[in-house]
């Protein structure tokens, strides 16, 4: 299959995913974004699966034995952990980033050197921060989790953290990675990847969790494991297969202040916004507590946010390429290539979410039936429902906001999409929550409008920014920029 897809190996020359990204950018869009698509698609089911197997869905299947880690306690031991999972991703994502942007405008510039650099320092600045992160996460796991408000659930969160703890550099490992391929619009290995990852996932978890009666750790350890097995199958691709475009020679390394400076100019920025998510997320699970919904609250928050990951995963598909497209654009000074990724990225993007809100909205009592399947959990059962319904109100609106910012990072203005990001996420949302709680008395209800609302100004506002910016690239003359 490789010597089919590729046109060399580690020449000059471009690869058939090279001249995808160079080629016209409504197919290199649709190209790119679709293999994507189904990676992301497989890896989000995986996640909604996991959440069945942690809430006791199908135990008597995988067996007949009594496993207690498993219910509401166990799906909130996973929403306290949620955070700190997705800050790990948020610094691998961050720097996958911002490498991806910096090899795809060197494409773009036909600097064939200075991609292949900038990936060799990616990968090294990936292992470096996935040591310690991971280590600082591990040590403090336990007041981490204390301090956000676990309680009943405190022993299955700590236990399950430290175990994606502790296996967290295989995630920075496959984000760079992942980052690296799409860059050079070699999407489908990315798709490949990606599918026997969240495949492996979804084969082990029911075994570890109750055949082997593990509970909520072995989800832990069905996660680790199949990142390890995925980190494996990649690093054969780019370091020992070598039909990639970029290359890596490591003797000849050295530190380069411009190329780090590159790769951090959009991927702190990337970084920031992810992780704001996350301190997002863990601002809602406390003002959830404090709206006096607990850990039922964190159970709904959790479980019903894994199905508008699903719901909004298209975009975020699309949104790889839009990064890869319009940053090899802005690298040959194409601006109407840009502009026409960027547009046909968006619209495609409302199209799909239009559809997926309207389904979810219609199937939302029985995708809480799912998740509540056991008689203890039918407390949260109309409260669920009631969160997917609610949360589709924002996934047309989200095709624009994540265009956006997928179109900045591409074109190297990592701050200008941090700066969206952070009005959403940090400002509005937060902002929104306290006063729906404090003010407004509105109840766990009130949370749910504030991410809706939040969300839609946040998406107008990126959007609006994006076409005046690209309308001011237009203006200027190649020898200004």
């Amino acid at each position: 299959m490789a010597a089919q897809f590729y046109s060399n190996k580690n020449n000059d020359s471009n690869t058939k995913g090279v001249e995808t990204l160079l080629g016209e950018p409504k197919k290199a869009i649709i190209k790119l974004a679709v293999p994507m698509i189904i990676a992301m698609s497989a890896h989000t089911i995986y996640n909604l699966v996991d959440a069945l197997w942690v809430s006791g869905f199908g135990k008597d299947i995988f067996t007949s034995a009594e496993v207690s880690d498993i219910g509401i306690d166990a799906l909130a031991a996973v929403g306290f952990a949620m955070p700190f999972f997705m800050m790990i991703i948020s610094i691998a994502v961050g720097v996958g980033v911002g490498s991806g942007s910096a090899i795809s405008r060197r494409i773009g510039a036909k600097d064939k050197k200075g991609a292949d650099n900038v990936a060799i320092h990616s990968v090294i600045i990936t292992l470096i921060l996935a040591f310690v992160f991971s280590v600082l996460l591990f040590i403090f796991a336990d007041r981490l989790f204390i301090i956000i408000g676990a309680e009943k659930s405190a022993n299955m969160a700590i236990s399950y953290g430290r175990i994606i703890f502790a296996g967290s550099i295989f995630l920075f490992f496959t984000n760079i990675a992942f980052a690296i391929l799409r860059s050079e619009g070699d999407a489908k290995r990315a798709m490949y990847a990606m599918m026997i990852g969240a495949g492996t996932n979804i084969v082990l978890d029911p075994i570890l969790i109750f055949t082997f009666g593990l509970g909520v750790s072995g989800a832990a350890y069905a996660t680790v494991i199949s990142l390890a097995i995925t980190s494996l199958i990649l690093v054969f691709w780019l370091f020992f297969r070598k039909d990639t475009y970029v290359s890596f020679k490591f003797r000849q390394f050295k530190f380069k202040k411009v190329i780090i400076k590159d790769i951090f100019r959009v991927g702190l920025p990337a970084s920031v916004q992810q992780l704001s998510m996350s301190f997002t997320m863990i601002a809602i699970i406390i003002i959830i507590n404090i709206a006096g919904s607990g850990e039922d609250g964190v159970a709904i928050y959790n479980t019903g946010w894994r199905v508008v990951m699903f719901a909004v995963l298209p975009i975020l598909g699309l949104a790889t390429a839009v990064v890869s497209v319009t940053g090899a654009a802005f690298g040959a000074r194409s601006y109407e290539k840009l502009n026409t990724a960027y547009m046909y990225a968006a619209k495609t993007g409302l199209f799909i979410e239009i559809i997926l809100a309207l389904v979810i909205f219609i199937l939302a009592p029985l995708i809480s039936i799912v998740f509540t399947s056991r008689p203890e959990d039918i407390i949260i059962r109309d409260d669920l429902e009631l969160f997917l319904k609610i949360s589709c109100f924002f996934y047309p609106g989200a095709a624009f906001g994540i265009a956006s910012s997928a179109m900045f990072q591409g074109t190297g203005k990592g701050t200008y999409a941090l700066i969206a990001t952070l009005l959403r996420t940090i400002v509005l949302t937060i902002v929104l929550a306290l006063i729906s709680t404090f003010v407004l008395d509105a109840g766990i209800v009130g949370i749910w409008w504030s991410i809706v609302i939040a969300n839609l100004t946040g998406s107008v506002i990126s959007f609006t920014w994006g076409k005046l910016y690209i309308r001011n690239l237009e203006h200027k003359s190649p020898t200004s920029l």
